[in-house]
This record gives structure tokens, C-alpha cells and sequence, in this order.
């Protein structure tokens, strides 16, 4: 039997579900490309780690922008590597679920298959991240249920109430993880006069980002170049800080959700009420941003296991039902 495979081809992070084995990469969706030769020196973890610390002829490239392909040869060269790495020395090419934003065009639809099919698979299926996301939750779609998912990804989040296989209404922001990290470094720069990289945003951002109040505020030391001498400094950047940095892009992820349960019909609506609002991604391991979204709702808030994996895992499992699921995935 051919090898099957889930892909999150992620802004931040490429995920891999091999049918029958689960998770098998994991690496972060970066390119390391030499600026004189164009020759690619490095992919996935090797080459994030090179992120702001390049030399003058190393360009490290993120391929995926906002969850669309915005560098072709570069996605497909990346994705032949991972597919390799996922399914070893295999003579058969691999069937695969490849997971998209909901908001991309046809054109970009047609880019993602394209580089998918380059990259050395004989068969593409398309599923929303929302879907797959729910799918991965452990969610029931089939169920004649309402059941609502709000995936916080790198570059997009995307919401969705999904019942009987579908999805009733769903919204996809431009807002997500990796906005979280520029709120970030821009306030840094007003405030502090400290210029910092991405890197040590998401640093700041996973030890003291909070989108509540916390019981016991924290403080971290970091370090970056003077805004006004250009010299290296330390700055003390505190939890209250942060969430002020990051207070309107979480505004506008809660009016994202409001605006699904808006459009959803009263009869769901009364059972998202009951089963709750689930939240994936890697984005919503943020801290308090359950209670956050609890407090401008009212509805109950909970985190699915291994949130970061759920896009990857629900596209695994949406192969491994293809035959029950056969109306979710769009082919060719």
C-alpha cells in the first residue's frame, strides 16, 4: 500500500502525520539559501536556527507567508525534503491531505496542489484548517451538533462552527502567533528603545505573555541593540507590559469569534453553549486566553491536546476516513 500523509504546511511550522506511525516532522517552515549561488545550504530546524543570525551572503527564507505560498521553487524543494524525511526510502509516492486557510483564492489553492504534486506525491487532497483542526481535536463532525473550533496558527487563525460534515460559518484572521511576536518587538522599540529580533520575541512571549492578569506578574531580562547608541543592551520587560503589547490583536481574534457565533444559526449556537468553544493551534497555549475569551462570551472554554499537532493529526485522520469524510476534501 501507498504511504498516506497529513500535512499542516504551516507559516511558522511544517507538520507531518504519517498514517500509522502519528506525528514525524515537526520542524519550523525556514529555507537557509546561499544570495550568490541560490543553492539551498539548509531546511527546517537546521535552517530556523540560522533565523537573524545569518551572514551577508545567507538569506534564510520563510516560503509560507499567511499561510499561502509566497516563494514556489523554494515551498517544493522544502516539501520534497520533509516527504522524505516522513516516509524514508520508499519506492511509492504518498497520497496527502494538505491542510489551507480559508480565506485563499483558487490561484492559491492551485499553488498549494502544484507544489505538493512537484514535490513528489501522486495524489492531493485540500482540507480547511478549521475542519482539520476540529478533526484533530477529537471532535465529532459528523454529529448533528454544533460544534465551534478557533485554530490560532502562525500566520492566520481560523474559526469555524462545523455540524453534519460541514461548516456552518467560519472567519479567517490575519492575525496569529507570529502577529503576536511583531506586537511585540514593536513595543520594544517604542517603549524600551530596544531593538529585538523574532526570536526573542517568542522567547518574551512564552515566558511572561499572558492575554489575563495573572496571580503572580513575571518579569524577564532580554537582550538586544540600542535604538539610540546602536550598542547591545538589557532591558527588564514585565507580564503587564506584554499584554498591553498584544492587547489589539487579541481584540481582534475575540471579534473574529463573535462574529462566527453571529452568523450561526440559534439551534447550534445553543450547543456551542453546552460543548463549549475548542481552541488549537500554537497560538492558544498563550497564557489566560481562555479566560480571556470566557469573559467576552460566556461560553466555555477548552484546549485540545496537543494543540500545535491538531491541523497535522486531523488531516492524518481525515485520510485514514476518506470514505466518510470524502465530501470535506476537496480534489482535483
Amino acid at each position: 500500500m501507498a504511504n498516506e500523509i497529513g500535512i499542516d504546511l504551516g507559516t511558522a511550522n511544517t507538520i507531518i502525520y504519517l498514517k500509522g506511525k502519528g506525528i514525524v516532522v515537526n520542524e519550523p517552515t525556514v529555507v537557509a539559501v546561499s544570495r550568490t549561488t541560490g543553492k539551498i545550504l539548509s531546511i527546517g530546524k537546521e535552517a530556523g536556527e540560522m533565523l537573524g543570525r545569518t551572514p551577508v551572503d545567507i538569506c534564510a527564507v520563510t516560503p509560507i507567508k499567511e499561510g499561502v505560498i509566497a516563494n514556489f521553487d523554494i515551498t517544493v524543494s522544502m516539501l520534497r525534503y520533509f516527504i522524505k524525511k516522513a516516509i524514508g526510502a520508499s519506492f511509492l509516492k504518498p497520497r496527502a491531505v494538505v491542510c489551507i486557510p480559508s480565506h485563499i483564492t483558487d490561484v492559491e489553492k492551485r499553488a498549494v496542489r502544484d507544489a505538493v504534486l512537484a514535490a513528489g506525491v501522486k495524489e492531493v487532497f485540500l482540507l480547511e484548517k478549521s475542519m482539520a483542526a476540529a478533526i484533530g481535536a477529537g471532535i465529532s463532525v459528523n454529529a448533528p451538533v454544533g460544534s465551534m473550533v478557533c485554530d490560532i496558527g502562525g500566520g492566520t487563525t481560523e474559526i469555524a462552527v462545523v455540524s453534519l460534515g460541514g461548516i456552518v460559518a467560519t472567519q479567517s484572521l490575519k492575525v496569529a502567533s507570529q502577529t503576536f511576536d511583531s506586537d511585540i518587538i514593536l513595543f520594544m522599540k517604542k517603549n524600551h528603545n530596544l531593538i529585538i529580533g523574532n526570536i526573542t520575541a517568542e522567547e518574551i512571549k512564552m515566558e511572561v505573555g499572558s492575554a489575563c492578569s495573572l496571580k503572580e506578574e513575571l518579569s524577564i531580562e532580554i537582550k538586544g541593540r540600542d535604538l539610540v547608541s546602536g550598542l547591545p543592551r538589557t532591558a527588564k520587560v514585565t507580564s503587564e507590559e506584554i499584554r498591553e503589547a498584544i492587547q489589539e490583536s487579541l481584540a481582534t481574534i475575540i471579534d473574529g469569534i463573535k462574529a462566527v457565533l453571529e452568523k450561526t444559526p440559534p439551534e447550534l449556537a445553543a450547543d456551542i453553549i453546552e460543548s463549549g468553544i475548542v481552541l488549537t493551534g500554537g497560538g492558544s497555549i498563550l497564557k489566560g486566553l481562555g479566560r480571556l475569551i470566557n469573559a467576552h462570551t460566556d461560553i466555555p472554554i477548552f484546549i485540545a491536546e496537543s494543540p500545535a499537532e491538531c491541523v497535522a493529526i486531523g488531516a492524518g485522520k481525515a485520510l485514514e476516513e476518506i470514505k466518510t469524510l470524502h465530501a470535506l476534501l476537496i480534489s482535483e
